[in-house]
Protein backbone atom coordinates (compact mmCIF):
# COMPACT_ATOMS: atom_id res chain seq x y z
CA UNK A 1 0.00 0.00 0.00
CA UNK A 2 1.37 3.36 -1.03
CA UNK A 3 -0.02 6.62 0.33
CA UNK A 4 -0.28 9.54 -2.06
CA UNK A 5 -1.77 13.00 -2.22
CA UNK A 6 -3.58 13.26 -5.55
CA UNK A 7 -5.36 16.45 -6.51
CA UNK A 8 -5.41 17.50 -2.86
CA UNK A 9 -6.86 14.26 -1.53
CA UNK A 10 -5.08 11.61 0.51
CA UNK A 11 -5.36 8.23 -1.20
CA UNK A 12 -3.89 4.79 -0.74
CA UNK A 13 -2.98 2.67 -3.73
CA UNK A 14 -2.49 -1.07 -3.57
CA UNK A 15 0.32 -1.48 -6.09
CA UNK A 16 3.94 -2.59 -6.29
CA UNK A 17 6.47 0.18 -5.61
CA UNK A 18 7.80 0.01 -9.17
CA UNK A 19 4.35 0.38 -10.78
CA UNK A 20 4.38 3.42 -13.06
CA UNK A 21 2.44 6.31 -11.55
CA UNK A 22 0.42 6.46 -14.79
CA UNK A 23 -1.12 3.05 -14.18
CA UNK A 24 -1.84 3.77 -10.51
CA UNK A 25 -3.69 6.93 -11.57
CA UNK A 26 -5.60 5.32 -14.42
CA UNK A 27 -6.23 1.78 -13.14
CA UNK A 28 -6.36 2.18 -9.37
CA UNK A 29 -7.80 5.70 -9.04
CA UNK A 30 -9.78 5.86 -12.32
CA UNK A 31 -8.21 9.22 -13.22
CA UNK A 32 -8.16 8.57 -16.95
CA UNK A 33 -7.40 12.11 -18.16
CA UNK A 34 -3.69 11.30 -18.02
CA UNK A 35 -2.98 9.39 -21.22
CA UNK A 36 -0.64 6.55 -22.17
CA UNK A 37 1.35 7.50 -25.24
CA UNK A 38 4.71 5.87 -25.74
CA UNK A 39 5.54 4.35 -22.36
CA UNK A 40 9.11 5.68 -22.61
CA UNK A 41 8.71 9.31 -21.41
CA UNK A 42 9.19 10.63 -24.93
CA UNK A 43 5.76 11.95 -25.99
CA UNK A 44 4.46 13.82 -22.93
CA UNK A 45 0.88 12.51 -23.06
CA UNK A 46 1.28 11.17 -19.51
CA UNK A 47 2.56 14.41 -17.95
CA UNK A 48 1.43 15.17 -14.39
CA UNK A 49 2.82 17.43 -11.67
CA UNK A 50 4.84 16.01 -8.81
CA UNK A 51 5.26 18.77 -6.21
CA UNK A 52 4.63 21.27 -9.01
CA UNK A 53 7.19 19.83 -11.42
CA UNK A 54 6.06 18.37 -14.74
CA UNK A 55 7.00 14.66 -14.83
CA UNK A 56 6.26 11.80 -17.17
CA UNK A 57 4.07 9.44 -15.18
CA UNK A 58 4.73 6.46 -17.47
CA UNK A 59 8.33 6.29 -16.25
CA UNK A 60 7.88 7.55 -12.68
CA UNK A 61 7.45 4.70 -10.20
CA UNK A 62 4.61 5.17 -7.76
CA UNK A 63 7.14 4.92 -4.92
CA UNK A 64 8.72 8.19 -6.14
CA UNK A 65 5.36 9.93 -5.62
CA UNK A 66 4.87 8.74 -2.04
CA UNK A 67 4.71 11.71 0.30
CA UNK A 68 4.55 14.20 -2.58
CA UNK A 69 1.70 16.15 -4.13
CA UNK A 70 0.49 14.68 -7.42
CA UNK A 71 -1.66 16.88 -9.64
CA UNK A 72 -3.38 15.48 -12.72
CA UNK A 73 -5.39 17.13 -15.46
CA UNK A 74 -8.49 16.44 -13.36
CA UNK A 75 -7.08 18.64 -10.57
CA UNK A 76 -5.08 21.32 -12.36
CA UNK A 77 -8.15 23.57 -12.72
CA UNK A 78 -8.19 24.08 -8.95
CA UNK A 79 -5.31 26.55 -9.36
CA UNK A 80 -5.56 30.01 -10.89
CA UNK A 81 -2.84 29.08 -13.38
CA UNK A 82 -4.69 25.92 -14.38
CA UNK A 83 -7.94 27.80 -14.88
CA UNK A 84 -6.27 30.45 -17.02
CA UNK A 85 -4.38 27.92 -19.13
CA UNK A 86 -7.50 25.80 -19.70
CA UNK A 87 -9.45 28.91 -20.73
CA UNK A 88 -6.66 29.92 -23.15
CA UNK A 89 -6.69 26.40 -24.63
CA UNK A 90 -10.39 26.76 -25.38
CA UNK A 91 -10.07 30.34 -26.68
CA UNK A 92 -7.32 29.32 -29.10
CA UNK A 93 -9.00 26.08 -30.24
CA UNK A 94 -5.85 24.16 -29.36
CA UNK A 95 -7.16 20.57 -29.38
CA UNK A 96 -7.63 18.68 -32.60
CA UNK A 97 -7.90 15.01 -31.65
CA UNK A 98 -7.14 16.03 -28.05
CA UNK A 99 -5.14 12.96 -27.06
CA UNK A 100 -1.97 14.84 -26.10
CA UNK A 101 -3.68 17.87 -24.64
CA UNK A 102 -3.76 16.87 -20.98
CA UNK A 103 0.03 16.49 -21.08
CA UNK A 104 0.41 19.74 -23.01
CA UNK A 105 -1.71 21.63 -20.47
CA UNK A 106 0.20 20.14 -17.54
CA UNK A 107 3.55 21.20 -19.03
CA UNK A 108 2.22 24.69 -19.82
CA UNK A 109 0.89 25.09 -16.26
CA UNK A 110 4.21 24.03 -14.74
CA UNK A 111 5.98 26.62 -16.91
CA UNK A 112 3.61 29.46 -16.07
CA UNK A 113 3.57 28.66 -12.36
CA UNK A 114 7.29 29.48 -12.34
CA UNK A 115 7.61 31.98 -15.17
CA UNK A 116 4.81 34.47 -15.87
CA UNK A 117 6.74 36.07 -18.76
CA UNK A 118 8.12 33.16 -20.78
CA UNK A 119 10.12 33.87 -23.92
CA UNK A 120 9.70 31.73 -27.02
CA UNK A 121 12.81 29.84 -25.91
CA UNK A 122 11.33 29.27 -22.45
CA UNK A 123 8.17 27.90 -24.05
CA UNK A 124 10.18 25.67 -26.39
CA UNK A 125 12.19 24.28 -23.48
CA UNK A 126 9.15 23.67 -21.27
CA UNK A 127 7.14 22.06 -24.04
CA UNK A 128 9.97 19.97 -25.49
CA UNK A 129 8.92 16.34 -25.47
CA UNK A 130 5.20 17.07 -25.68
CA UNK A 131 4.39 15.60 -29.05
CA UNK A 132 1.22 16.52 -30.94
CA UNK A 133 0.46 14.32 -33.94
CA UNK A 134 -2.08 16.90 -35.14
CA UNK A 135 0.57 19.64 -35.18
CA UNK A 136 -1.19 22.19 -32.97
CA UNK A 137 2.13 23.70 -31.86
CA UNK A 138 1.32 27.23 -33.09
CA UNK A 139 -1.99 27.15 -31.20
CA UNK A 140 -0.22 25.83 -28.08
CA UNK A 141 2.32 28.67 -28.20
CA UNK A 142 -0.43 31.27 -28.71
CA UNK A 143 -2.45 29.88 -25.81
CA UNK A 144 0.58 29.91 -23.50
CA UNK A 145 1.39 33.51 -24.45
CA UNK A 146 -2.24 34.54 -23.92
CA UNK A 147 -2.37 32.77 -20.56
CA UNK A 148 0.87 34.47 -19.51
CA UNK A 149 -0.59 37.91 -20.32
CA UNK A 150 -3.76 37.09 -18.41
CA UNK A 151 -1.79 35.84 -15.38
CA UNK A 152 0.36 38.99 -15.39
CA UNK A 153 -2.76 41.13 -15.54
CA UNK A 154 -4.66 39.39 -12.72
CA UNK A 155 -1.56 38.85 -10.59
Amino acid sequence: MIKLSVNGKAVTVDAEADTPLLWALRDNLQLTGTKFGCGMALCGACTVHLDGQAVRSCSTPISAAAGKKVTTIEGVGASKTGQVVQAAWVAHDVPQCGYCQSGQIMSACALLAKNRKPSDGDIDTAMAGNICRCGTYNHVRAAIKDAAVTLQRIG
